[in-house]
C-alpha cells in the first residue's frame, strides 16, 4: 500500500493554494484574439499531478492517458522513493529534522520497485516527469540554497530509486538520461520565495507550475524560467472562483473532510466546471487550460472521475491537444510566433 493511502488529504493543506482566490495572483482575465482568429490554432489541455506515489493510480493514469490520447506531468515527491529507514538517514529539509517528511515514505522496497517501474513506463509513453521536491514542506522562507539542497536530494533519490526497490539490475538504460531531462518543478502548496528561480535555473529546469492566475493565462518569463499557473475557474451555482485543481474543490465542497455520501454531487460540479472552463477557451481566445490533481481520491473518488470523464470527451475534439507542460512549450512557442497578438 502506497505510503499516502493512509495520510489524510489534509496533509496536502496548502497555505497559498487554498479553495478561495489568494489575496494576489499572477496576471488579470486574458481576452486575448478573436475566437475567429483563435480558432485557427490547437486548444491546449495541461493536466498534472502532484505526488505521483500511489500505485493503483500510476496504474490508472497510465491506462487513461492511453485510451484517451493524453501525455500528463507527474510532479514525484521524491520521498516515495526511500523508506522511512533510508530518509532517515539520507533526507533533511531545510529547517526540519533529519528524516522529517510532511507526506510520510515508501512503506516497504517492494513498493518502491513497482513506483519507479511505472515512473519509467510514464516516460517511455511520452508522459513528462517533474519534481514536486521531497518531504511537501512549504518553501515560502526558503533561500535559493534551500531549494538547491532539495533539488540535489531529489536527483539523489531518483538517481538511487532501482537500488533502493531492490532491482538495482533492472534499471534501464536511458534512467539517468530521463533524470537529466527532468525540466519542471511545482512547489508544494504552490509557495514559493525569491529563491526559487534561480534555484530552479541552477538545477537545469526550464519552467516552473507554481503561480496561481486570475483565469487561463499564458505563461510567463522571470528569470529565464517559463512561469505557468494554475487559473481561477468559476465553480458551483454561483460560478465563485477556485483554483483548478482537486484539492481545492475538496475544501470547496466537503471544508477539507472526507465525505463520500454526496460524490456523486462533487462530481457533477467538478465535471461542470471543467467542461465549462474548457467551452470558454475553446469557443474563445484558445490560451491552454491547466487543471492539477494529486494521486488521492478525495471526496470518494470525485475528481478522478469527472477528470476520466472530462478527458474521454475532449482530448478527440477537433484542434484540442491534451499535452504535458514539457510538449505544450514549444507549442506555445510556434503560437506565439505565428501570433504575437494574442500575447
Amino acid at each position: 500500500m502506497a505510503a499516502l493511502l493512509m495520510l489524510s488529504p489534509l496533509a496536502l493543506a496548502p497555505t497559498i493554494a487554498r479553495a478561495d482566490p489568494p489575496p494576489s495572483m499572477r496576471g488579470t482575465l486574458q481576452p486575448g484574439p478573436t475566437a475567429a482568429a483563435a480558432s485557427k490554432f490547437q486548444q491546449l489541455v495541461i493536466i498534472s499531478f502532484d505526488g505521483a506515489h500511489d500505485n493503483t493510480l500510476w496504474e490508472r493514469s497510465l491506462a487513461t492517458g492511453r485510451k484517451v490520447g493524453a501525455h500528463f506531468t507527474y510532479f514525484l515527491s521524491c520521498t516515495f522513493l526511500m523508506t522511512k529507514a533510508e530518509g532517515g538517514r539520507s533526507y533533511r529539509a531545510s529547517g526540519h529534522k533529519q528524516g522529517a517528511s510532511n507526506v510520510g515514505y515508501a512503506q516497504s522496497r517492494e513498493e518502491i520497485a513497482t513506483r519507479v517501474r511505472h515512473i519509467w513506463q510514464a516516460h517511455q509513453d511520452g508522459h513528462d516527469i517533474g519534481s514536486h521536491g521531497c518531504g511537501h514542506f512549504d518553501g515560502k522562507d526558503w533561500s535559493e540554497k534551500d531549494w538547491s539542497d532539495e533539488f540535489v536530494a531529489f536527483d539523489a533519490a531518483l538517481d538511487n530509486g532501482w537500488k533502493a526497490g531492490g532491482i538495482e539490475a533492472e534499471e534501464p538504460d536511458g534512467w539517468r538520461a530521463m533524470i537529466d531531462g527532468i525540466k519542471g518543478f511545482r512547489a508544494p502548496y504552490l509557495s514559493t520565495s525569491t529563491g526559487l528561480v534561480p534555484a530552479e535555473r541552477k538545477a537545469g529546469l526550464s519552467y516552473d507550475a507554481s503561480l496561481v492566475t486570475k483565469g487561463p493565462a499564458w505563461p510567463t518569463r522571470e528569470g529565464g524560467m517559463e512561469r505557468f499557473g494554475l487559473p481561477l475557474i468559476p465553480e458551483g451555482p454561483s460560478g465563485r472562483r477556485v483554483i483548478g485543481m482537486d484539492y481545492n474543490l475538496f475544501v470547496r465542497h466537503s471544508m477539507g473532510v472526507e465525505n463520500r455520501k454526496d460524490s456523486a454531487t462533487f462530481e457533477a460540479r467538478a465535471l461542470k466546471a471543467y467542461r465549462d472552463a474548457f467551452a470558454a477557451q475553446y469557443d474563445g481566445a484558445r490560451i491552454p487550460l491547466q487543471l492539477g490533481f494529486h494521486f488521492v481520491e478525495m471526496n470518494g473518488g470525485a475528481y478522478w472521475r469527472a477528470l476520466e470523464t472530462f478527458l474521454a470527451e475532449t482530448c478527440s475534439k477537433q484542434d484540442v491537444a491534451c499535452v504535458s507542460y514539457a510538449q505544450a512549450l514549444p507549442l506555445i512557442a510556434a503560437r506565439k510566433k505565428a501570433d504575437p497578438s494574442a500575447f
